[in-house]
Order: structure tokens, then C-alpha cells, then sequence
């Protein structure tokens, strides 16, 4: 009996001497992605003269600035650590070129780019600049509210070990073991504290810990000012590790804010209940609408602010501020930093909490179109 079926394929190795082929033409026309570039290349199109004021009008060409903006977005959406690992799947991810606006056949710039350009963006501020640009395209769309928000601060564990935690006066060297080996200290018994000792490796880093029942680690604490209607972050900061950084920092937030004749709010959890917080908050223009502490103390917040309706959905929204934190971490790959100093790792964070919204635009876009 003849068996039905046709002859078995084999590979087609043959090389294309002309194609007309791009990268346009793979990434399929729903994918969310383009949402995504078409915000992007909008903000960066109001940051062109921020570029143009930091290059030189004559020289051999850099690569620009707008790519290495873009590869951060790439890098914090498709959760990258390394500079390195990027560069290296640039060669082959078509989406990733097409998002760079580079053709198929393009080579990946060098991973050393990245580290020759940073300082350069850090003395023009681009991180910031960016953040706020994205900040304007929400608010262009009317999904920011302006009179109700959120604070709240998390710790980031820096890219230094316990071990890089020596005295500030000690000799280099005075207590390292053998080559290849770790260093065989014993700590049991020894105070350690940020005003004796510092990191080796990241001297801004600060040991600190979030309360009696976690581990102290060497880290920097991130802070979030979000808005009621959409949870969109309005501001971000990154600050050295401290007991008043979440209330200062937030402090600053809010007199950063434009002023308002309006009274608005600003959530809280039992971390702001103090007096100095509710004081700086109202001489903002804010009612602080925190969470009342009252293990061991009185609050700072009396009945007159806890009987508004107000009060009750500002403590229910204020929770959606742990939504972004749980990204950066997660699909931001931030967790445990990459980057050694406040500075650097402070512009890391403003671009991911800025590609965040990104994502949060475009969705929004896409639910009302």
C-alpha cells in the first residue's frame, strides 16, 4: 500500500544575495513594544538639546546618546543586569534592533560604550531629565491626579559584601588571608556601625537594616511619590541608608511638587507618623493621611483627620505603591544593585522607575483607545 506524505525537507543553508528584509518588517504590528518606542522617541525628542549641549560641535562621531537611552529601557524590560550581556544579544534580538532603529545586518556597539559615556550623563543629568519628560507625557494624557498621593521607601542591597565592611581607619591589606581565599574575620562580639566603619568596595553604602527582625545589609534606600488615579509614579529619588532618609526624602518630594491653592493629601504607612513629617507635610500644603503608630507612643494624627472618608481610601490606594517597587526589583533587575556609588546607582533608578511608567502609559493607552 503507498503511504500518503511528501519527501522529507532538508535546511536551506544558501545564503540571500539581496534581501529587502528589516527589522520593521518582523516585529508583528500589536506588539505592545511599539506603543512603547513611540513614547519613548517622543521624550527623547524634547531632550535634543540637552544632547546637543553635551557633545562637541566637531570630533569623530560618538555613538548617540538617544541609543544608549533606549538600550536602558531595553535593558530594565527584558530584566538585563549586564551592559555586557546586553550588547552581546544585540547582535541577534531583531526587536532590540529595530527598538535601536538599527538595520538587521548591524553590529552591536561595544559594552565599553556604556562606562565612557556615564559620567557624561550624570554631570547633565539626563536620568533626571528623562524621568520628567515621561512624567509630562502622563500628565498630557490626564492620568496623573493632583491633589492625592502616596510615599514610601524600600532598601536596595548595594553590590558590596558584608566583608568589604572594614574599619575606616584600618591599613589596606591588614586583614586579608591567603590569594583566592575569603578574608577569616570574626565579628562575634564587634560593633560595627557607619560612623567606625565603610565599605571597600562602595564607600556610599551604608549598613542598615528595616527593622528588629530582618538582617542588616549594606544597601541604599529608594524612595516613590505616586499619584491616587492611575498609580503613576510622580517622583523618585535614591538616597543614602538611613533612620530619617524615607521621611526626609519625602519631605523634599512634596515641596518639589508645583504649588497648589488646593489642599491635597499624601498617604503614608506608620514610618511618617511623626511630628516633624506631619509638620513639614502641612506647611507643604499637604493633610498627611499616614497610618497611626501608636505601639508604645501617641500618633501624630488625631481624629480630626482619621473620621474623613478621605482618610480610609487614601490608606486603601496608598498600598499600590509597593506595585513598582515589586517591579524594579523583579522585572528591573534591582534587587541587589549593579553599580558602585549613590550617584550612579541613583540614575539607574530614576531610568527604570521612568521605564515603569513607560509601561503603565502605554497600557493606559491601549485601555481607552
Amino acid at each position: 500500500m503507498e503511504k500518503n506524505g511528501g519527501m522529507r525537507g532538508l535546511p536551506d543553508r544558501q545564503l540571500s544575495m539581496l534581501s529587502s528584509l528589516s527589522t520593521e518588517d518582523l516585529i508583528p504590528a500589536d506588539h505592545p513594544i511599539r506603543r512603547i518606542r513611540v513614547v519613548v522617541d517622543t521624550v527623547l525628542g524634547e531632550l535634543d538639546g540637552t544632547f546637543d549641549a553635551m557633545y562637541a560641535k566637531s570630533g569623530r562621531p560618538s555613538v548617540p546618546p538617544e541609543m544608549l537611552l533606549k538600550s536602558s529601557v531595553l535593558m530594565a524590560m527584558y530584566s538585563m543586569r549586564s551592559e555586557r550581556a546586553f550588547c552581546e544579544r544585540l547582535n541577534y534580538d531583531m526587536l532590540f534592533k529595530w527598538f535601536l532603529d538599527l538595520p538587521i545586518n548591524a553590529a552591536s556597539f561595544d559594552a565599553s560604550t556604556f562606562s565612557k559615556n556615564r559620567q557624561r550623563l550624570l554631570d547633565a543629568d539626563v536620568a533626571d531629565e528623562f524621568f520628567a519628560a515621561v512624567v509630562r507625557q502622563a500628565k498630557l494624557r490626564r492620568y496623573m491626579s493632583s491633589d492625592h498621593f502616596s510615599v514610601d521607601g524600600t532598601l536596595l542591597e548595594a553590590w558590596a559584601s558584608h566583608k568589604s565592611f572594614k574599619p575606616k581607619d584600618s591599613e589596606p591589606g591588614s586583614d586579608e588571608g591567603p590569594k583566592g581565599r575569603n578574608s577569616e574575620v570574626q565579628w562575634h562580639g564587634q560593633k560595627r556601625s557607619n560612623d567606625t566603619h565603610e565599605s571597600t568596595t562602595d564607600p556610599d553604602a551604608r549598613l542598615y537594616r528595616k527593622s528588629n527582625n530582618t538582617a542588616a545589609q549594606l544597601c541604599y534606600t529608594g524612595h516613590l511619590l505616586i499619584e491616587h488615579r492611575s498609580a503613576l509614579i510622580v517622583d523618585a529619588d535614591l538616597t543614602f541608608a538611613t533612620g530619617y532618609a524615607e521621611r526626609d526624602c519625602a519631605a523634599d518630594m512634596l515641596k518639589r511638587l508645583p504649588k497648589s491653592r488646593r489642599r491635597r493629601t499624601v498617604a503614608g504607612d506608620k514610618n511618617y507618623d511623626t511630628k516633624n513629617f506631619v509638620a513639614e507635610a502641612r506647611s507643604a500644603g499637604f493633610t498627611p493621611h499616614v497610618a497611626q503608630n501608636t505601639t508604645n507612643r501617641r500618633s501624630a494624627i488625631d481624629g480630626r483627620v482619621t473620621r474623613h472618608g478621605g482618610y480610609t481610601a487614601s490608606q486603601r490606594i496608598r498600598k499600590r505603591v509597593e506595585e513598582p517597587f515589586g517591579w524594579v526589583k523583579t522585572v528591573g533587575a534591582g534587587r541587589k544593585l549593579r553599580y558602585i556609588g549613590k550617584d550612579r546607582n541613583r540614575a539607574w533608578f530614576k531610568m527604570t522607575t521612568a521605564v515603569y511608567n513607560l509601561i503603565r502609559i502605554t497600557a493606559l493607552d491601549a485601555a481607552t483607545a
